[in-house]
């Protein structure tokens, strides 16, 4: 039996936002830990601190480079039900409201999605939306197609870093 979930923790984002970092929904571990991407083998936080040099250690640091980079961070979906943390497992899905979150933060002029799960219920339920996207490869440990290498070639060049 799937359980009903509800998103634990609040959207990050700074005044000076420019790209907000979309995922799906929280992993177990990271319903756990409070904290986005916070299973031990995700490779996210590894993939910004490549990326931009800022140490993440803990959580401070996490909230610090996602600040001075200009990143911010949220999921998808407000609400579902699942069995396991795989995006494939996810049901009945609630999305958050996106429209007026971007209202709401104007610097905002790009979305960035960590995974198909997210991308894809961005298109259903939001098409009307005039917004830059890009596609980030899933910085989980289980997507392994590409290279953390790779991945973080992906995101230099997605993110503008490259």
């Amino acid at each position: 039996m799937s359980e009903v979930l509800e998103h634990p923790f609040k959207p990050i984002v700074f005044k000076n936002t420019q790209t907000l970092i979309l995922g799906s929904f929280p992993s177990i571990q990271s319903f756990e830990k409070n904290f986005y991407y916070a299973h031990p083998r995700n490779q996210f936080w590894k993939i910004l601190e490549n990326i931009t040099t800022y140490p993440v250690i803990n959580r401070d640091q996490k909230i610090w480079l996602l600040k001075e980079s200009k990143l911010g961070l949220w999921d998808m979906v407000k609400v579902c039900s699942r069995d396991n943390s795989l995006d494939s497992s996810l049901e009945n899905e609630e999305v958050n409201d996106l429209v007026t979150f971007l209202e709401d933060h104007p610097s905002i002029t790009k979305l960035a999605f960590t995974g198909k799960k997210a991308e894809t219920l961005f298109k259903i339920h939001f098409p009307q939306l005039s917004i830059e996207t890009v596609y980030l490869p899933s910085p989980s440990a289980a997507y392994a197609k590409m290279t953390f290498e790779q991945k973080v070639a992906e995101y230099k060049k997605q993110l503008g870093y490259s």
